[in-house]
């Protein structure tokens, strides 16, 4: 007779009957306590595949030497040799079923016990896990859908006592807060694939064994209060008046095999580190159920932002300073380019200095009837548009709209500011090209302008004729004078 799960309600006296011989009585007294140490696999839950095995983790509050462990597969019994980690307080035993269906785990010291683990063998792919422990009353429960050999389950579909149950989830089954009505048996359907050998592999589907769960009250549980930041208290308003001190527990977030008892035995507790903190109370014989954990982290440290803020203006006051300075460098790059390009172009050598165009008016040796002049010779300034425009000298008799005297004067359309050589006016009706005379436009290199050397001046001719017709006309007025 295998009592899987036992309460208060298996309390009694049992014999047994073979042939009409009836046993000697005996006495089972089942407390509404938890044992002194808790058995529990590693990984998984209580069904494995023929051949394989798994660890199974003894957890104690005090000194982890001196227990023992033990099997029981079918009707032969067999001690265990857990090994021992004396710094995490706890002990590891492997368990296998060797060729038998089923097998069950434990662990004593003396009086103490642990609780027991049954594992169960299935030779099919498809597994339902079921909790290696009794499903306690109000706690919530997780059954997983798996495959042998690390398949990959797409859907599963979880039936209890034969009828399926409805499900959102693709490989597990989750009861939120167990009760009574969730015993029974339950199996799961599974499509699935070995996708982690091939990309390519074929859609299977497959059963379950049917998994037995059992829903029990246990023992009443204790509960954690935060009473202020760094401090919990603990407390059991179901717990019997035998129930008369506290045990506190620390477990780090990064392992939760690595539960410690603490040595505080109070209702309060301060925490000075951060993870997960549980309690339950001595009650002698046992303990209470263990609370709901608390999650505790370390409070992050107040960050003076005024240290930030003075930083990032800083930064953005230096990206200014620099793009300002930038600028002004640019501009007064630009500014000595110009004022060189402009040295360039003045050349002192040779008869003929360069007019600046942009920056200077252009003179030019007007005739004597000039409206503005009556000397020898005036000048007048050129007028300057958006474009330069550059004069020369025509011949005798052209031009007379636009100025007096003998030899006009014809502005040239200059859009590029090209710059004409002044030609013999004698010359100056000969097509552009022909002959000696003409107009030809200077070769430019760069917009700069390129002086032109000619042999005579031709206003040196014109400064000539005006004073010999001076003499004649003052001749004239002497002679009649002398008459």
């Amino acid at each position: 007779m295998l009592l899987t799960a036992v309460t208060s309600n298996n309390s009694g006296e049992y014999e047994c009957e073979r042939g009409g011989s009836k046993s000697i009585k005996y006495t089972l007294n089942v407390l509404e306590l938890e044992p002194h140490a808790q058995l529990s696999p590693s990984i998984g839950g209580a069904v494995m595949s023929k051949g394989d095995g798994r660890n199974l983790v003894l957890q104690v509050d005090d000194d982890p030497k001196g227990w023992a462990c033990f099997v029981l597969r079918g009707e032969n019994g067999f001690s265990i040799h857990p090994a021992v980690d004396e710094n995490m307080k706890r002990a590891v035993i492997y368990a296998d079923l060797k060729e038998a269906k089923r097998a069950t785990f434990w662990c004593k010291k003396g009086t103490q016990r642990s609780n027991a683990v049954t594992l169960k063998m299935t030779e099919l792919r498809v597994m339902l896990e079921p909790p290696a422990v009794p499903a306690l009353l109000g706690e919530s429960v997780a059954l997983r859908c798996v495959v042998w050999g690390g398949g990959e389950v797409e859907k599963a579909v979880f039936y209890k006592d034969n009828k399926s149950i409805p499900n959102e989830m693709r490989d597990t089954y989750i009861i939120t807060k167990a009760t009574q009505d969730q015993t029974g048996k339950y199996s799961c359907h599974a499509t699935y694939r070995y996708s982690h050998i091939s990309s390519n592999a074929a859609r299977q589907e497959g059963d379950s064994d049917a998994q037995e769960l059992k829903v029990i009250g246990g023992p009443p549980a204790a509960t954690v209060d935060s009473v202020s930041t760094t401090s919990l208290r603990c407390s059991c308003k179901d717990c019997s008046a035998s129930c008369t001190s506290y045990r506190w527990f620390h477990t780090p977030f990064d392992d939760s095999f690595a539960r410690q008892s603490r040595s505080e035995n109070g209702q309060y507790i301060e925490m000075d580190k951060e993870g997960l903190y549980s309690c339950r109370m001595d009650c002698g014989k046992g303990f209470s159920r263990f609370s709901k954990v608390y999650h505790y982290g370390a409070q992050p440290e107040p960050v003076n932002v005024l240290p930030i803020m003075v930083a990032a203006i800083l930064i953005v006051l230096g990206v200014l300073i620099v793009v300002l300075v930038a600028l002004k460098c640019r501009r007064r790059g630009g500014s000595s380019v110009q004022t060189t390009e402009r040295d360039k172009d003045k050349k002192t050598g040779g008869d003929y200095e360069q007019i600046q165009l942009t920056d200077q008016a252009v003179y030019h040796t007007l005739g004597e009837s000039t409206d503005k002049d009556k000397g020898e010779g005036g000048y007048k300034a050129l007028q300057k548009r958006q474009e330069e425009t550059v004069y020369h000298t025509l011949g005798p008799g052209e031009g007379q709209s636009q100025g007096e005297g003998q030899g006009g004067y014809e502005a040239l359309k200059n859009v590029k500011a090209e710059v004409y050589q002044t030609l013999s006016s004698a010359e100056s009706k000969t097509p552009a090209g022909e002959s000696e005379g003409g107009y030809e436009q200077l070769p430019q290199k760069a917009k700069d302008y390129e002086a032109v050397t000619v042999e005579e001046n031709p206003y040196e001719e014109l400064k000539a004729g005006q004073q010999d017709k001076k003499q004649a006309s003052k001749d004239k007025e002497e002679e009649k004078a002398s008459d």
